[in-house]
Order: C-alpha cells, then structure tokens, then sequence
C-alpha cells in the first residue's frame, strides 16, 4: 500500500476524532468528574426567585440580622435578641457544592436564640447557608457562604 498525502490526512482526522471521543467518554463515565447540579427543579426556583429577593430586603430591614459563629459543637446560628424565640419559625438548608450527599435540611425549634448545627453534619470545607424564617406572618432569608 502506497502512503500518501489523502491516507495521512485519513489517518490524522480518525486520530482526532478517537482522542475527542476518548475523552468525552471518560468525562461522563468517571465518578471522580461527576458535578452535580445546584438543584434538580432549577425553573421552579427561578419562578421563585422574586420572593427570595423581597425576603433579603425584609431582613436587611431589620436592626440586627441573623448571624453565625464557629464552635467546637459546630455551627451556632444567632437570632436577633429583639424577636421572640416562639414565634420563629422555618427552615435551614446547608448546601455542599461539592457533593449533593451532604446536603440537608433541618427545621428551626428555638428555645434560645441560638440553633446549633451539630458537628457530626459539617465537613470540611464549603457550605451555603440558607435560612428561610418566618416572624409573626412576614418572612425574612438569610443566605451565606461559609467555610467549615
């Protein structure tokens, strides 16, 4: 067989095309490359978006906003001093960009200000922060990145 010009060009594009699919395969088969999606209903969160929106201005409003502290049991959210702790209500959700598995929800029951995420939850690194609460009927979002 006669090696030419035309059979080096054949060869060159079937070369690329296997080294492409090479590596399209192993970016979808690899678990090590697997990213997650930041949420599964992301069009019913934008939906939603607005209201998220009028809820961080309903905080910012207030005179002391949530915050949060380090501990050695693990993460202490603080409550405003001003508000009754009975009449809080809602939920935290702590979101592991890294990996979905980790990601949980937990509804607020205060009997001080404070509310303690346990230690044995939280790993290492990352976290988003949302706590969405409610206050005698108007509602209020606390959003954060952290890193544990």
């Amino acid at each position: 067989m006669k090696f030419n010009w035309g059979t080096g060009i054949v060869i060159a594009f079937v070369g690329f095309i296997s080294f492409i699919m090479y590596f399209v395969i192993n970016m979808n088969t690899n678990k090590d490359l697997d990213h997650d999606l930041v949420t599964e209903d992301y069009y019913k969160q934008e939906l939603e978006f607005q209201n998220d929106i009028d809820k961080e201005k309903n905080a910012k409003a207030l005179a002391e906003n949530i915050n949060w502290k380090k501990t050695e049991d693990g993460i202490i959210i603080v409550f405003p001093e001003s508000l009754e702790v009975n009449s809080i209500t809602g939920k935290v959700f702590l979101y592991r960009p890294s990996n979905k598995q980790f990601d949980f929800e937990t509804d607020i029951s205060l009997s001080s200000h404070n509310l303690l995420i346990p230690d044995k939850r939280l790993l290492d690194g990352r976290w988003n922060i949302k706590v969405d609460w409610q206050y005698n009927g108007k509602s209020y979002l606390y959003k954060k990145e952290i890193v544990y």
